[in-house]
């Protein structure tokens, strides 16, 4: 397995500031990151100095479309496929963040439930 930067620690700490807002995700950690499951389903994770949201196609639209964000690339050139990184400037804005991992989470929850 690649060895991948960790996440800034003050990028933790905000991350762990806005999962508390959701008691209906789970915080764990994937492949070493902070993450938020629902349902056993990935909704949102950090990954090195960014923070991706795994969303539904209109939504997944909705998202890239705007200023900085991008599609989540966990390597040059592999996209994964349903998840976007969130622009730089929105992990600061308690409001847009809310709104983006509320649609994060309410995705997971509509898939299949993981065990």
């Amino acid at each position: 397995m690649p060895s991948f930067e960790k996440s800034p620690p003050e990028l933790i700490a905000r991350f762990d500031e806005v999962a508390g807002r959701f008691g209906q995700a789970q915080r764990r950690k994937m492949f070493g990151y902070a993450a938020l499951f629902v349902g056993g389903n990935l909704a949102t994770n950090l990954f090195a100095d960014t923070w991706t949201v795994r969303l539904g196609p209109a939504d997944l639209e909705a998202m890239l479309a705007l200023p900085g964000a991008k599609p989540f690339s966990p390597m040059p050139g592999r996209s994964m496929s349903g998840y976007a990184t969130l622009p730089p400037d929105m992990i600061h804005d308690d409001a847009a963040l809310d709104t983006w991992i509320s649609r994060a989470i309410a995705f997971a929850a509509s898939l299949p439930a993981k065990r």
